[in-house]
């Protein structure tokens, strides 16, 4: 027995410490419970196998990533070198009053003793013979408009300062529209620094220095127009450096013109050709494109034609003048982009049996009948007189039937306007009459003539001055009081008592996840639709299309002339009007960007603009390089991406401080661009009223806005996790009707009904949890809701004067600037 607990007996195979293993701090539960059983998960080897590089290998990879930039670097600095090299295009732009910028460039050819040309107009040519660059300067007045169209093709900007005044508002606006479209290396300016007293100077100086580093951080030094030195590093930074790009404009072709002819057609001279020369700059360009102008549209072109100008001589030789022009490319009728942005929806393609020759014959006679009946009617009715409110015409008595008792419900819910769904409540025009409790009331002949004294009414339909404005100030007002009730309570509606809340609602429907419910895109459909163009893959069309501007025959830095066809005279007259004062540009659009879509674009409001801003108001959209009137839709921006379901929640207004995403039927726009919007009219009077900002999205509509309407009750009787509601319905068949639903409380109880109690709308509902006899019992319902085709082309010409004043800064001549 001994020997056998002696052989039992025996030591450790290793004396090796084995403590308990390290667990990190955010294990989970079910990992710690697959550690503890032993369980492991075997990560898949994938692709390439990890190997480690030696130290050859890393310096051969840093080599090429240093080799692929002074590549890129050359390519994009080439089209300013050379003996047919383009000009950097500098803006010089006036933020005060009495900057003079035609002194400003005048001191910058004085510095390398170059002649400034009077008779050039605000684009002039300086050739830096020392750096062998040419700048390409262009005098812009103060408008706004000018300022952001040349801002766009600009390679750099100088900012017009003054020594003796602040920078006004308007100066202000145009510096904070600029940075919101993206902008390029910037040089601050001021001009009269020399006759400040000595001691201020510095002081100026630092001021105007710690005001352009608020909008434009890189802009670290103020340079004084009166200084030969100043000007001279300015000359040589812009002449030295690579132009900083701007994204969204590099992508696609853009020229600044230079000359601009026009040739009218022999069958009608308001429309001929238009002939553009100019660099083009940014990217490739096609024939089979089109052409976009800011404030007239799209343009197909004829043909593009190659005339280069020799900057300097050749070795030996004197400076060429133009060359024969040579064609580069010509449109193809088969590739050409067609000028037809919307489908032509076929209402009869749908299932259905074509009528018979006597069906139709018959369906005329019936009409015939009935035109008839109707004219009968009318002679009939011409001359009844009718009681109305004082101030109804006669044309809106005429429609009054004769029998009070007919039903004045019998429009169905499919007639109803989106503002009643959105709202539930009275229109602003019934909320203003209700302010007028006791109206007066005259007979009125449908004819055309009041009974009264038997004149024409015509004169007394128009509302004078003080109506109109206590008119505007009610629905202001009232405006301003449904942005209040929306802030507090969100999409809450009241239960109509005098109407059946499942014909109220009708076209909205419950989810049981706003995320993940199932929601058809493509169900109940507008006719509008049918009109819009779809991707089945908007990405992969975005990257085919812009590499197709690679092989494109009119290369980046070549001077053309790229003629137009089919333009109408009055693109030649702005030009002519325009002459020396404002720039002309134009892009150039990529294939599928003139064909409409559902177009979506986030917007973040201004905080300078505190009106409320309801979804469907008249907006003008800055949307890249094209303008637009415009009448948004919002929606939620889920920063995270898209839902399951591709469900975004509509918002009635657009609110401060938070991210919204507009939708409007609009041009597809590929890649990202600035997103700007405004006023139609100012809301001061005196200066543009910027709305918000932002930047475009993806052209898809399969995106759902679903508008949200919740619809509250009470608690009546509460027995643990059952309760009697009330208030939510006023009769049994809408609780029946909407029994599916599910409802919740404020408090975040869920639940659902059990029952109807009674005739007057009580309900048993039973929730998961006891409720609070204080807690507020809720039940969501939405609809989809579609954006209108009312998009239009802005154009400066067609505003009024009024709106036209308020893209225009004041102006000090420069004679008074002096006695300042």
């Amino acid at each position: 027995m001994a020997k056998e607990q002696q052989k039992a007996f025996h030591h450790r195979a290793t004396l090796k410490q084995k403590n308990k293993p390290f667990k990190r701090r955010f294990a989970t539960k079910n990992s710690l419970r697959d550690k503890s059983k032993g369980r492991t998960q075997r990560a898949s080897v994938k692709g390439k196998v990890l190997r480690k590089h030696s130290r050859a290998d890393r310096r051969n990879a840093v080599r090429t990533e240093q080799r692929k930039k002074r590549d890129e670097l050359v390519t994009s600095t080439r089209i300013f070198t050379g003996r047919h090299r383009a000009p950097k295009i500098v803006a010089v732009i006036p933020l005060c009053a009495n900057t003079d910028t035609s002194r400003i460039v005048r001191s910058l050819f004085e510095c390398v003793d170059e002649t400034y040309d009077e008779c050039a107009g605000a684009t002039r040519v300086l050739n830096v013979a020392r750096f062998k660059q040419s700048i390409q300067f262009v005098e812009v007045s103060r408008n706004v408009l000018d300022i952001l169209d040349v801002a766009k093709v600009a390679d750099y900007m100088v900012m017009g300062l003054s020594a003796d005044e602040e920078v006004d508002a308007f100066g202000e606006h145009c510096l904070s529209a600029i940075q919101n479209q993206g902008h390029v290396g910037v040089f601050p300016v001021v001009q009269g620094l020399d006759l400040v007293a000595a001691k201020r100077r510095g002081d100026v100086r630092k001021s105007l220095q710690s005001f352009m580093t608020h909008f434009f951080p890189d802009a670290d030094k103020v340079y004084a127009a009166d200084s030969s030195t100043d000007l001279q590093s300015v000359l040589r930074m812009v002449t030295t450096q690579a132009p900083r790009g701007i994204r969204w404009r590099d992508t696609r072709p853009y020229m600044l013109a230079e000359r601009v002819e026009f040739d009218a057609s022999a069958a009608d001279p308001q429309v001929g050709r238009l002939a553009i020369t100019g660099y083009i700059r940014g990217a490739n360009l096609s024939a089979n494109r089109l052409i976009h102008i800011p404030s007239f549209g799209d343009f197909q072109i004829e043909h593009i034609l190659a005339v280069p100008v020799a900057m300097e001589a050749a070795a030996g030789a004197a400076i060429e003048e133009d060359d024969e022009p040579v064609e580069l490319d010509r449109a193809d009728p088969a590739l050409q982009d067609s000028l037809v942005a919307a489908n032509e929806p076929d209402q009869l393609n749908n299932e259905q049996t074509w009528p018979e020759d006597a069906e139709m014959d018959a369906w005329k006679t019936q009409m015939a009948q009935m035109e008839q009946q109707e004219e009968e009617a009318e002679r009939a009715n011409g001359d009844r007189v009718v009681r109305v409110p004082k101030g109804m015409s006669a044309y809106q008595a005429a429609w009054i039937p004769e029998d009070d008792d007919e039903d004045e419900d019998s429009d169905s819910d499919s007639d109803m306007s989106d503002d009643e769904d959105m709202d539930g409540e009275y229109s602003d025009a019934e909320s203003m009459a209700s302010d007028n409790a006791e109206q007066e009331y005259e007979d009125v002949n449908t004819a055309g003539a009041t009974s009264v004294n038997g004149a024409d009414d015509q004169d007394e339909d128009l509302l004078s001055a003080e109506e109109e404005a206590a008119h505007l100030k009610a629905y202001l007002k009232e405006r301003e009081r449904r942005n209040r009730d929306d802030a507090q309570f969100p999409d809450e509606v009241d239960t109509p008592m005098d109407r059946q809340a499942r014909e109220r609602f009708a076209r909205f429907r419950g989810l049981q996840s706003f995320r993940t419910s199932p929601w058809d895109p493509y169900e109940n459909l507008p006719l509008d639709f049918a009109r819009i163009f779809q991707f089945e893959n908007f990405k992969r069309t975005q990257q085919r299309v812009l590499r197709a501007t690679q092989t494109a025959p009119a290369r980046v830095g070549m001077r053309v002339r790229i003629v137009l066809q089919n333009v109408p005279r009055d693109v030649m007259a702005h030009a002519e009007n325009a002459g020396s004062q404002r720039p002309f540009v134009m892009f150039a659009l990529h294939q599928y960007e003139h064909q409409m879509s559902v177009v979506h674009f986030t917007v973040t409001r201004s905080a300078d603009y505190e009106e409320p801003v309801r979804s469907k108001d008249p907006l003008v959209v800055h949307f890249g390089f094209r303008r637009y009137t415009v009448r948004p839709l919002f929606s939620q921006h889920l920063h995270g991406g898209a839902t399951v379901n591709n469900v975004h929640k509509f918002e009635r207004f657009l609110k401060p401080g938070e991210v919204s995403v507009g939708t409007i039927f609009a041009p597809i726009q590929f890649g990202t661009v600035p997103v700007s919007l405004y006023l139609p009219t100012s809301h001061d009077g005196a200066l543009p009223t910027l709305v918000g900002t932002g930047s475009s999205l993806h052209a898809n509509p399969s995106r759902i806005l679903a508008k949200r309407v919740i619809l509250t009750g009470a608690p009546f009787k509460i027995h643990t996790r059952g309760a009697v509601i009330r208030y939510m319905f006023f009769n049994s068949d809408d609780v029946n009707w909407f029994k599916p639903v599910q409802i919740y409380t404020k408090y975040g109880r869920v639940g659902h009904i059990r029952e109807s109690l009674g005739t007057h709308g009580y309900m048993k509902c039973f929730f998961d949890g006891p409720i609070k006899q204080m807690d507020t019992v809720c039940m969501n319902l939405y609809k989809r809701v579609f954006p209108k085709w009312n998009t239009e082309l802005w154009s400066e010409h067609n505003q009024t004067d009024e709106q036209k004043r308020q893209w225009i800064g004041p102006v000090v001549e420069p004679s008074v600037a002096m006695e300042i």
